[in-house]
């Protein structure tokens, strides 16, 4: 397979280095501070140099829809903030503030989790625009989360956002029975609430074995989401997320098990296995990570370093499953590069890691995509969409 990929830079301005300095004075407490977005989000209209308010303008809504007719989706803009950002569900609409178009909250567990009990489980890579974590899905439970969904997502939608919930196995249970009972529970129950479904099958923060790796038991899984989900009255999307570290036999038994089964798409992917941290261009190795090795290499790793291996895995899957939607998630931190997706065939894209590093990351990108449309002579998603329909 051809493979071309530009990694587009951004050129830090006064405000990114402010946020640089805020980094290095609670770099003993990387938790809190990774936590403290929420805060940004909520008072950013309120706090006249951020410049933080919803983006209802028309150019860059996006429409996701689904040849089985499951509902479509529609996002303020392409950007969604990937699950890990909003645990807990709390004050969904205060995200389209800091210029998301869409938001996947959790991840959810059946029950409360308290999550690794090793501190520190978060760090920030500085040189590589990178950050390693093993928070091991911490949560309050999948009841607790999608109720609080429902309650907010006319709200949500009225600030031009898209919301769906993660959702993940219990780790340490054993018995393969009782897992597929304990995540169809957590489905069913999210499914009531949000837009979208993620069905997270790949985490590497919990020091469980992830799912994906089990083929059958992946099957298993989807073939009873899928008969579920296509009994009930409305069709939502059911969205895997895939990790970003699987050989290409590996994805292809994964892709052809997920259109088997009748998934809508795939979300590309999640962190990156700290085991295999030497695959990445990063500049330490895995015997600087502490924290993750400290607990057995049960975390991973995110931001700017994973893109190039995301590119391909999306290029791959659109070339060879082109009724499949996509979702891209992994080191995307300019807007050239949402682009760049979005001209490979990708719906949209996750991002998290990059609000640690830029200011406003999410209306700096909505700028840059925009100005990446008009070189190319459209003044919209929309019309892009129109000019260039999905084969």
């Amino acid at each position: 397979m051809n493979f071309e990929c530009t990694n587009h830079e951004y050129y830090l301005q006064f405000s990114d280095k402010v946020l640089a300095l805020i980094r290095r004075i609670f770099h003993k407490s990387p938790e809190f501070r990774h936590d403290s977005f929420k805060h940004v989000a909520r008072f950013a209209p309120f706090i006249p140099f951020m410049g933080g308010r919803p983006d209802l303008r028309k150019p860059l809504k996006r429409v996701i829809t689904f040849a089985d007719h499951s509902n479509s989706l529609y996002f303020g803009c392409p950007i969604i903030l990937a699950a890990g950002a909003n645990k807990t569900a709390l004050r969904i609409k205060d995200f389209a503030n800091v210029g998301f178009g869409g938001i996947t909250v959790g991840t959810a567990t059946r029950h409360f989790r308290e999550g690794n009990t090793h501190r520190p489980r978060i760090g920030f890579l500085e040189d590589d625009r990178a950050i390693y974590n093993s928070m091991g899905l911490n949560n309050e439970g999948v009841e607790v989360i999608a109720k609080r969904v429902d309650e907010q997502l006319v709200k949500a939608h009225k600030a031009g956002l898209c919301v769906g919930i993660s959702v993940a196995e219990t780790p340490g249970l054993t018995d393969p029975e009782e897992k597929i009972r304990d995540i169809i529970e957590s489905f069913t129950i999210a499914y009531k609430a949000a837009d979208y479904i993620e069905i997270n099958v790949s985490c590497p923060n919990t020091g469980e074995s992830r799912v994906d790796l089990d083929m059958s038991f992946s099957e298993r899984i989807f073939e009873e989401i899928m008969k579920i989900r296509n009994s009930l009255g409305i069709r939502k999307a059911v969205y895997a997320k895939l990790s970003p570290d699987l050989m290409e036999r590996h994805l292809i038994s994964i892709m052809d098990m997920l259109v088997r089964t009748g998934v809508n798409g795939v979300v590309v992917g999640n962190t990156y296995p700290t085991a295999k941290i030497s695959e990445l261009p990063v500049s330490v190795t895995r015997d600087d990570l502490t924290p993750l090795r400290a607990d057995g290499d049960c975390g991973g790793l995110s931001g700017r370093p994973l893109y190039e291996n995301m590119v391909w895995n999306v290029k791959y899957i659109r070339e060879h499953y082109p009724q499949m939607s996509v979702i891209a998630c992994g080191g995307i931190d300019h807007g050239y590069k949402i682009y760049d997706l979005i001209k490979m065939g990708v719906d949209a894209v996750q991002c998290y890691s990059v609000v640690a590093f830029r200011w406003m990351a999410a209306h700096a990108m909505r700028v840059e995509l925009m100005d990446a449309m008009l070189n190319d002579g459209y003044k919209s998603l929309g019309e892009y969409d129109d000019r260039n329909p999905k084969k």
